[in-house]
C-alpha cells in the first residue's frame, strides 16, 4: 500500500513538472532566448513571473517556465513543404499562422534567421502548410531570380561634387519605415520599459522588430506600431493643388509680389511638364495676402477637395494653414519656413535646410582631416552657428583648439614650437555674408601660398569661390550647397532652356525654388495621393536636394538635403 502511494506520488509529481518547470539565469540570457527555449512567447513569461516584468534579470534568478503549447499535434505524416518568404513576414508571424512552436520551427531551418528574407524558402509541416496557407502557400517552390544592379563610375575632377546628381533613389527600399511609429533606444532601456510606454505587447514588439533577438542597443530603431495613413486621395483621377503665394493684390502690399510671381514662373513649368508626362492636374492659385488679411484667403480653399498644398512661404501663415486644415491632414509644403515650432505636425513637409544640418556637417568634416591643427571660424554677428560649431568640435575632436574671429584677416598661420616654421590652420566660414565670403576667400588663397595644407570649410557658397576655383583649390576648400544650378547637367540644360523658352530670361532665385519643389512634390505624387509613402525618395532637382527625414515620431519632414562640394590641389 505504502509503494503504490509513493507510486501515485511520483506520478503526480511528473504530471506536475511536465506542466510547469523553472529555469535559473545564467549569463547571456534575456527574456527573448528564455521564452524560445521553452517554446513560449515572452508575454506568456512575463504572466508567469510578474516580478520581473520590468525585465531586468540577474544571474541566479529562477523563473517560471511553461511548455509549450502553441505546438501543432504530431502530423500522422512526417511530410514537409516549403513556402517562400512575402513582404512582412516574421518568424512571430509565421509560427502564429502555421499553428507551430518555435522550436519546432527552429528544428525544420536550422538556420532560420538567415533563411528570413524576402523571396527565400522556409521548410514546415506539409498538413500546415495545405491548413493554414490559404492562397498565398507555395509547397516546394524555386527562388526567384535575383535583378542585377548596375554600378556607375564618374570620373575625378578638379571639383568633386558629393551626392549633387541623382535624379531619384530610395532611402529604404526594402520597407517604408514611415507606415510605423518608431522609437530609438536610449541608455538604460529594457525591453519591458518600451512596451510599456507605449502600450505594446512585447510579441508584437518582437514581431516588428526580429533583431531584438541580438538584444537591445542603445541607437536601435525600433518598430513600434503600424500607423493609420496619413492621408487618403480625394475622389477623382485628378491631382488637386493649390499654390498660396503672397501676390498681395488683395492689400495692395507690394513687398513680396516679386518674389511670389518669380517662384510662380518655375512651379507652372514643373506643373506644365508633369502634365505632358500624363500627370492630371488641377491647379489653383490663391493670393496668401500678407500677415493681416491670410486667414481671409484660407476662405478660398476647400479642404474636402483638396490633395496637396505648396505654400504659404510664412511660419505664422504655415500655422494658420495647417490648423485649418487639421481635419484633413491634407499634404502641405512650407518652401521657406522651417522652425521647431512646425515640427509637430506631421502633414507638413519642410523645404528649407536649416543651419543646424549645415553646421553638422561641417563639423564631421573637419573631424575627418583634423591633426592637431588650430581651428578658426569666422562668425556672423549673430554667432550662433560659430558658437555652435565650437561647441560640438569640442566635444568631437580631441584636445581642439578653436577660436572664434569676426573678420578672416584675424587667421594667423600656426608656429611649430620645434622649427619655429609656420604651421597650416583650418578655417571655417560660418557666415553667408558674399562681402565677409570675399574676404574668407582672400585670406585662404594668401595663406595657402605661404603654407602647403591649409585646409578650409565654409557652411555656404559665396560668390567669390565660383571665381577663384583654381586658388582656392589649393586650400583645399570644402563647401556646402543648395540652391545653384550645375550648368554641366544634362537635366539642368534642359530646363534651363525650356524656362528661357518660355520666358525669353534665365530663371531667377525664386524660380528656380519654385520649379524645384513642385517638380519635386509632384514627382512623389501617385493616382493614389500617397506622397507620404513617397518621402524615402533622395531627389535632385534643378538646384535642390531633397532628403527628408522625420523631425520626431508623428512630426513634421525636414529637409536634411545639401550637396558637398570639394575643390582639389
Amino acid at each position: 500500500m505504502i509503494k503504490r502511494f509513493f507510486l501515485l506520488s511520483g506520478l503526480c509529481m511528473f504530471l506536475s513538472f511536465s506542466a510547469q518547470k523553472t529555469h535559473t539565469v545564467i549569463k547571456g540570457d534575456n527574456p527573448y532566448n528564455i521564452s524560445k527555449k521553452y517554446g513560449i512567447t515572452i508575454d506568456e513569461l512575463q504572466k508567469l513571473n510578474p516580478k520581473f516584468k520590468d525585465g531586468k534579470l540577474a544571474i541566479g534568478d529562477v523563473l517560471n517556465v511553461k511548455l509549450g503549447t502553441t505546438a501543432v499535434a504530431k502530423n500522422t505524416s512526417s511530410q514537409t513543404g516549403r513556402i517562400i518568404i512575402q513582404p512582412k513576414q516574421t518568424i512571430y508571424g509565421i509560427t502564429k499562422q502555421y499553428r507551430i512552436s518555435e522550436t519546432d520551427l527552429r528544428k525544420l531551418n536550422p538556420e532560420l534567421e538567415a533563411h528570413m528574407k524576402i523571396g527565400n524558402e522556409i521548410t514546415l509541416p506539409l498538413d500546415s502548410i495545405k491548413k493554414y496557407g490559404g492562397s498565398e502557400a507555395v509547397i516546394a517552390t524555386a527562388k526567384p531570380a535575383a535583378v542585377p544592379v548596375e554600378s556607375v563610375s564618374a570620373n575625378n575632377t578638379k571639383t568633386v561634387i558629393d551626392s549633387g546628381n541623382e535624379r531619384s533613389s530610395s532611402a529604404n527600399s526594402s520597407s517604408n519605415q514611415d507606415e510605423y511609429a518608431t522609437y530609438t533606444v536610449e541608455q538604460g532601456d529594457t525591453v519591458f520599459s518600451i512596451v510599456n510606454k507605449f502600450g505594446v505587447s512585447i510579441d508584437e514588439l518582437v514581431a516588428l522588430n526580429p533583431d531584438l533577438s541580438k538584444g537591445l542597443k542603445a541607437g536601435m530603431i525600433l518598430r513600434i506600431k503600424k500607423l493609420d495613413a496619413a492621408y487618403v486621395k480625394k475622389s477623382g483621377d485628378a491631382l488637386s493643388v493649390v499654390l498660396m503665394l503672397p501676390f498681395g493684390y488683395s492689400t495692395n502690399e507690394t513687398q513680396y509680389r516679386a518674389m511670389a510671381i518669380d517662384f510662380l514662373t518655375g512651379a507652372k513649368l514643373a506643373i506644365e511638364r508633369n502634365a505632358a508626362k500624363g500627370q492630371k492636374l488641377d491647379i489653383k492659385i490663391v493670393d496668401s495676402g500678407n500677415e493681416a488679411s491670410f486667414k481671409s484667403s484660407l476662405t478660398q480653399i476647400n479642404p474636402n477637395n483638396t490633395d496637396l498644398i505648396i505654400g504659404p512661404f510664412f511660419k505664422s501663415n504655415v500655422i494658420d494653414l495647417l490648423d485649418f486644415t487639421k481635419t484633413q491632414k491634407i499634404p502641405v509644403v512650407a518652401p521657406f519656413a522651417n522652425s521647431p515650432e512646425l515640427y509637430n505636425y506631421s502633414n507638413l513637409i519642410i523645404v528649407e535646410t536649416n543651419d543646424q544640418t549645415y553646421s553638422d556637417k561641417i563639423v564631421e568634416e573637419v573631424k575627418t582631416v583634423y591633426s592637431d591643427q588650430k581651428i578658426y571660424i569666422v562668425a556672423d554677428s549673430k554667432k550662433e552657428n560659430a558658437n555652435y560649431i565650437k561647441a560640438n568640435l569640442e566635444k568631437s575632436v580631441k584636445n581642439a583648439n578653436v577660436t572664434i574671429v569676426n573678420s578672416a584677416n584675424d587667421i594667423q598661420l600656426d608656429q611649430n614650437m620645434m622649427t619655429g616654421q609656420s604651421a597650416p590652420v583650418i578655417a571655417i566660414l560660418a557666415s553667408d555674408n558674399d562681402t565677409v565670403g570675399e574676404a574668407f576667400s582672400n585670406r585662404m588663397i594668401a595663406l595657402s601660398k605661404e603654407v602647403q595644407g591649409m585646409k578650409a570649410f565654409s557652411m555656404y557658397l559665396v560668390p567669390s569661390f565660383d571665381k577663384k576655383v583654381d586658388e582656392l583649390s589649393q586650400a583645399s576648400l570644402t563647401y556646402l550647397m543648395d540652391r545653384k544650378i550645375n550648368t554641366e547637367g544634362d537635366f539642368e540644360k534642359e530646363i534651363l532652356a525650356a524656362y528661357k523658352a518660355k520666358y525669353c530670361k534665365i530663371p531667377g532665385k525664386y524660380a528656380v525654388i519654385g520649379f524645384d519643389v513642385v517638380n519635386d512634390m509632384l514627382a512623389r505624387e501617385n493616382k493614389k495621393g500617397e506622397i507620404f509613402k513617397q518621402m524615402n525618395k533622395v531627389q535632385t532637382q534643378l538646384a535642390t536636394k531633397f532628403e527628408f527625414v522625420k523631425s520626431k515620431t508623428n512630426g513634421a519632414y525636414v529637409n536634411t538635403g545639401f550637396r558637398v562640394i570639394r575643390l582639389v590641389p
